[in-house]
């Protein structure tokens, strides 16, 4: 007989960014506590559409879920009021007060920042640097083409290409590097349509300019304190583009979280 329902039951999300919020989505919509673990400094730059965005803003809704920033004691109110709580909490010390009964690392490092089956009776990473059922008890393949979002319960995802994904015939153009160190400052807003050479922002004195021309997608935190070499932006080619609707990816990935949750929770009665 299972120990708990599925509103009882506890899910831990390390990261809240675009990606992990389309897990988010799943989960929440079919019942479940969830939680959202993040950085202090959040650098997800597709943040409209990224409930631990909510670390910065306070408050974020992507779809109709409303996330709001909180700390681990708070946690009951928050889901009385049908939210998500988001705490700050990279390291995952509060682990061991929340006790949750699904651990689910969302970061996307393409590396393991400290996820172990310990955490949880149930673990599952997204994406490369976690091996299964060593790391985790499953991984979910991240990666665009056949076998995005399939469960793998021996072995790892595919390794990074480190080539971002293909829209409308543009991948490495589409997407900015800080060129530079320095301290974000907007000239643009996410979902602004923009020409190629527009300035879209600063990193201190040093203009950024647009790579191409179509919609400004993602967009670091204004204020976030930068190294060269990090991702701050991306544009898509495409004009118009709907900047608040969670992306085809990361439902997939999410559909395939959701399984593995289901699918291992009912092999451990859990729930």
């Amino acid at each position: 007989m299972a120990q708990r329902t599925i509103a009882e039951t506890i899910v831990a999300v390390r990261g809240g960014g675009d990606v992990a919020t389309g897990t988010i989505q799943k989960l929440v919509h079919v019942g479940f506590k969830v939680v959202i673990l993040e950085t202090a400094q959040p650098l997800m730059i597709r943040r409209t559409v990224a409930l631990g965005s909510a670390v910065v803003a306070k408050k974020a809704t992507v779809e109709g879920i409303t996330a709001v920033l909180t700390t681990a004691k708070n946690l009951e109110k928050v889901w009385a009021n049908d939210q998500v709580p988001v705490i700050i909490d990279p390291e995952g010390v509060s682990l061991y007060k929340i006790k949750p009964q699904v651990l689910i690392d969302a970061i996307l490092a393409k590396k393991n920042l400290g996820t172990n089956r310990t955490m949880a009776p149930i673990t599952i990473a997204l994406g490369p640097g976690f091996e299964a059922p060593t790391d985790v008890s499953a991984a979910v393949e991240t990666m665009r083409g056949h076998n995005l979002g399939r469960l793998i319960f021996k072995g790892t995802p595919l390794a990074d290409t480190g080539i971002p994904g293909v829209i409308a015939g543009r991948s490495f153009e589409r997407v900015i590097h800080a060129p530079v160190s320095g301290v974000v400052h907007y000239v643009h807003q996410i979902g602004d349509q923009v020409n190629q050479g527009e300035t879209l922002f600063y990193i201190g004195a040093t203009p950024i300019p647009s790579p191409l021309s179509g919609t400004l997608r993602g967009l670091i935190a204004e204020g976030t304190t930068v190294e060269v070499g990090l991702k701050v932006s991306d544009v898509d080619p495409r004009p118009n583009v709907d900047c608040h609707c969670i992306s085809d990816k990361a439902r997939a990935i999410g559909g395939g979280v959701l399984e593995a949750v289901l699918m291992l929770g009912h092999q451990q009665r859990l729930f």
